[in-house]
């Protein structure tokens, strides 16, 4: 068995190459990464595998029984053309599954996030090669900010309107990707993954509360309040798009999927709002 993970130096990436050496010898994990040499302490074979440099790719896919393709950083459209690369690279190298980190109701949603992952999601199928879609929901790390915003200020300002979404931990999300890749019976599935329950932003002024013992009020604004004061907050202006984004599509309840495949995978209840708040206020 080869297994191989693309963005293995990444923040995800480490932690799936992680759990994965939990599951599995380190002589069947494969790194492949734009920066070989920030990969030397992940104690794994090593590879240069580029997205933005696509004759980079087939070799360093080469043999993968299984392939993650960790979803890049940066714009819809550079994304796009990035994963195109990698699947093409996939299909050349004759790569048996493909695993992709997707997001939540991908082929569904109206969130903008979902113009890179849906498309990605329709080359991966057009290969005809199993596969397997992890559609991770929110990122509780996403909203460190928040909760530290919170702590200072007294209060949780969105423009959510009330919507709720399933957020889980970054390393669960980790775990429940190398159960994928470590494990038989995975092929051709797609896991909505997230929380077991969805909390909305006032849950989570309550939970600061709670946490902090500081009174934390959540306030519901206008979306453009909720720009300006991202942008005053020194957010770069894509940031700024993609969260009230977000509001907005918290708003529609297109997040507001709380599922079970997350602990059936993991074998264990993911973190809660609770233990994360907790993590970010110690």
């Amino acid at each position: 068995m080869t297994i191989v993970v693309t963005g293995a130096t990444g923040q995800l990436g480490r932690l799936i190459v992680k759990h994965l050496l939990e599951r599995v010898p380190s002589s069947e994990v494969v790194g492949s990464v734009r920066v070989p040499e920030k990969a030397a302490d992940l104690g794994i074979d090593v590879r240069h595998g580029d997205f933005d440099k696509p004759e980079t790719l087939p070799a360093a896919f080469a043999g993968a029984d299984k392939l993650l393709i960790i979803s890049a950083d940066g714009d819809n459209v550079t994304r796009v053309r990035q994963h195109t690369a990698a699947v093409e690279a996939a299909k050349a190298a004759g790569v048996k599954h493909i695993v992709y980190t997707s997001l939540t109701a991908a082929d569904t949603s109206g969130i903008a996030l979902a113009n890179t992952h849906r498309p990605t999601e329709e080359a991966i199928r057009a290969t005809g090669i199993p596969f397997t879609f992890l559609r991770n929901n929110w990122y509780f790390e996403n909203n460190t900010g928040t909760v530290q915003g919170a702590l200072a200020t007294g209060a949780v300002a969105t423009s959510s309107q009330g919507g709720r979404f399933a957020p889980a931990a970054r390393e669960d999300y980790a775990r429940a990707a190398a159960v994928v890749l470590a494990t038989d019976g995975h092929e051709n599935a797609v896991y909505e993954l997230g929380g077991p329950v969805s909390y909305s932003f006032a849950d989570w002024a309550a939970a600061i509360s709670d946490v902090s013992g500081k009174a934390v009020a959540y306030q519901e604004i206008t979306e453009e309040e909720a720009a300006a004061g991202l942008t005053a907050a020194g957010l770069p202006g894509h940031v700024v798009e993609l969260i009230t984004d977000f509001y907005a599509t918290l708003a529609r309840g297109e997040m507001d999927l709380p599922r079970e495949d997350l602990r059936k995978l993991i074998g264990r209840d993911p973190v809660t709002l609770k233990e994360f708040v907790a993590s970010v206020v110690s």
